[in-house]
This record gives C-alpha cells, sequence and structure tokens, in this order.
C-alpha cells in the first residue's frame, strides 16, 4: 500500500476547496520483546490554490491514521500569503530554520515552479505557477517546509508597505519600476 512510499515521492487528495499533498513518511521500529513495533509519521501540506498555506505532522501505528492527523493539524495552521497577480511573489525573500535556509525569488510569466521536493508541494498548495526556489543547507524535509513557511510570512505585498509608511500605493510601486529604469 503507501508503506512503500519513498523520500520525495508525494500524493495529493482534495477536500471542498482545500487539497492536500504527502510530502513525507518515516517508519519507525521500536524494539520489544517479541519483536519489532512499527510507527509511522506523516508530513503533509495543505492549500486552497489562491493563497493560503499550511502544514501538518502526525503520527500512528498506521499510515492513513498518520496521514489524517497530519491533514487535520495542517488544516489548523493555514497561514495567507500575498501573491502578485496570483501567479507569484511579490519579492525575493529568503527563510530558515533550523540549518535549512531557502531563497524564494520572483519569476515572469510562463517560468513554472523551479523548486525541489517539499518546497514544489508548497507552491502547489499555496497556488503559485511562476517561482524560483534553492534550498541552502539542511534537505530534510520538515526543516525545508518550515524555512519556506518562514519566507512566505515574511513576503509584504505594496499595499502593507504603503500603510506601514503612510504613503499611496502607486507611490511605492511607482518607486520600485522608476528603481529598474535608473539602476
Amino acid at each position: 500500500m503507501q508503506r512503500n512510499m519513498q523520500r520525495g515521492e508525494q500524493s495529493d487528495r482534495t477536500e471542498g476547496e482545500l487539497i492536500d499533498k504527502l510530502v513525507h513518511i518515516n517508519r519507525v521500529a521500536k524494539v520489544v520483546k517479541g519483536g519489532r513495533r512499527f510507527g509511522f509519521a506523516a508530513l503533509v501540506v495543505v492549500g486552497d490554490q489562491k493563497g493560503r498555506v499550511g502544514y501538518g505532522k502526525g503520527k500512528a501505528r498506521e499510515v492513513p491514521e498518520a496521514i489524517r492527523k497530519a491533514t487535520e493539524s495542517a488544516k489548523r495552521n493555514l497561514i495567507r500569503v500575498p501573491l502578485r497577480e496570483g501567479r507569484t511573489l511579490h519579492h525575493d525573500v529568503t527563510g530558515r530554520h533550523g540549518a535549512g535556509r531557502v531563497v524564494l525569488r520572483a519569476a515572469p510569466p510562463g517560468t513554472g515552479i523551479i523548486a525541489g521536493g517539499p518546497m514544489r508541494a508548497v507552491f502547489e498548495s499555496l497556488g503559485v505557477s511562476d517561482v524560483v526556489t534553492k534550498s541552502i543547507g539542511s534537505q530534510n524535509p520538515y526543516n525545508m517546509i518550515k524555512a519556506t513557511l518562514d519566507a512566505l510570512q515574511r513576503i509584504e505585498s505594496p499595499r502593507m508597505v504603503a500603510s506601514k509608511r503612510g504613503k499611496k500605493v502607486s507611490e511605492v510601486v511607482g518607486r520600485r519600476s522608476e528603481e529598474k529604469v535608473d539602476g
């Protein structure tokens, strides 16, 4: 069944408007008097493909139960991410968690999702269609997803920046296009 799922394989299901992607399953063994007792840990990413995403972990003696627990946990931990034109990020950003670091870059239309393993699941669930990413350091899927979500939480839309500075959105966005012409 799903017991043979190796690192990096993904499966996805839809429930209502949320889609969930299974990123990783870990099998652990506890040695007892009669032999080994196996347990499973699942890592799941959930998103609505419209700017909300979350992740969850679940542990159980059976794989489906671990996945169910992880999915419920992910649904409780959704975050909203502002997207430019509903397809890419507003600006380049770096995130980190533990030894894992990720660099996320906005991309022009038609680029696609250039991301490896766990990060790809996050962006597919988020609804981003154009992004370039690089994972630096830890390849642990838990750390990569946490670092990716850390980076996504740092993204600010021009509206958020304008409200912080007490300016109009057109002034903030106008400056960005002027810098590209001058620089």
